[in-house]
């Protein structure tokens, strides 16, 4: 057997989020898990009995809890989850009020750095659900984003997912008929874009490939444009209106989160169109919740205390993950760039002024540092 590269010491394996559901699921279940591989059998021998405390160990904020975990696993895929249970997942992400300091940063190659506390990024999510309600979106609507790795592209993921809309989302460095081929699938009412980006020092314009996505997907009624990397314009996008004029500058003091069934569509993926057209992908609200959050805490023991930075974008399934350490508690670092740009270091000294605990990367990354 080869030699591990790293081996936790006894006291972090004793402080760590693993070791505490391991005993809470102990004292639920009355038994006693020893180690991670007898965790690991009951989860797929006993899988309502894992799924259930997993949702009692995260404290699942709904209006009504489930009935029962899953109605028959012989029925795979065609099961039925948390049957009976009404939730939202973005109330689920902003549910850590008491949280001091940042919860949401922003790093740009171009030297831009942006902050949110929890006061201000709750704000903005509820600002633009209700323009969304306003706009006449409700669940089960689309709401689609063509963004960089913008503060903006979480505030309108979790928006949608307020207010009962699906998210889907592509990175603005694929043009517009490969945005047309994946973000016209699944129809969508609103397009949240931006007006530019930053790659390798240089910038880009959105504004004209935004336009042409705008004409190409028929059932889009309204685009909102957010400033970062142009004029603070929007062209001649057809139905567009800049960000800051979307959101106004009320927030209603009783904002409702949309109570949803558990198996509601929360976002659709895509494949990434190799062998055809890109292949729709869609995630339920609670599956999607529980399964973010029991690989962020407990596989990567992130809580309240972690910051984390994801080398993604928002094509990428990645970016989804790194936006749910909110609900864990987590301050989430966006980078939007080339990380290795102007030299390898880049993005290691954003990991040190922001003190960054958790850090993701891609095999496009390591391969760029190799040459």
């Amino acid at each position: 057997m080869k030699q591990p590269l790293w081996t936790p010491s006894p006291e972090r394996v004793e402080r760590s989020n693993l070791t505490r559901f391991m005993r809470f699921a102990g004292e639920r279940r009355g038994r006693e898990f020893a180690s991670y591989d007898e965790l690991y059998r009951w989860s797929v021998d006993d899988i309502p009995a894992f799924w259930g405390t997993l949702w009692d160990f995260f404290d699942i904020r709904c209006s009504r809890r489930f009935d029962r975990v899953v109605d028959d696993l012989t029925h795979f895929p065609g099961a039925h989850w948390f049957e009976g249970a009404m939730l939202n997942y973005a109330e689920n992400m902003l549910r850590f009020s008491d949280k001091k300091g940042s919860v949401l940063i922003f790093r740009g190659e171009n030297q831009a750095r942006r902050q949110y506390d929890y006061a201000e990024l709750r704000s903005q999510v509820i600002r633009l659900a209700q323009a969304l309600r306003r706009e006449g979106v409700r669940p089960g609507d689309t709401v689609a984003g063509y963004l960089p790795n913008l503060p903006e592209t979480v505030i309108a993921m979790l928006a949608a997912s307020a207010v009962g809309a699906v998210w889907c989302s592509c990175a603005t460095d694929i043009g517009p008929l490969a945005a047309i081929d994946r973000l016209g699938q699944v129809s969508p009412r609103v397009l949240v874009t931006a007006d530019g980006y930053y790659y390798k020092g240089k910038r880009f314009d959105v504004l004209p490939n935004a336009a042409e996505i705008a004409r190409g997907i028929p059932s889009l009624e309204r685009v909102v444009v957010a400033h970062y990397a142009g004029d603070n314009a929007v062209g001649d996008i057809p139905n567009a209106v800049l960000w800051d004029d979307y959101l106004g500058t009320d927030e209603p003091a009783d904002f409702a989160f949309e109570q949803l069934p558990a198996e509601h569509p929360l976002v659709v993926m895509f494949s990434s169109g190799t062998t055809g057209k890109p292949k729709c992908m869609v995630q339920s609200a609670a599956g999607l919740l529980l399964n973010q959050l029991k690989e962020l805490v407990l596989q990567g023991d992130i809580d309240e205390h972690s910051t984390l930075l994801y080398i993604t974008s928002c094509s990428w399934m990645m970016w989804n993950w790194q936006a749910a350490a909110l609900g864990a508690g987590a301050t989430v670092v966006l980078y939007d760039g080339n990380p290795a740009w102007p030299d390898t270091g880049a993005i290691w000294r954003v990991l040190d002024e922001e003190k960054v605990t958790a850090f993701g990367l891609s095999a496009s990354y390591v391969h760029s540092l190799l040459a």
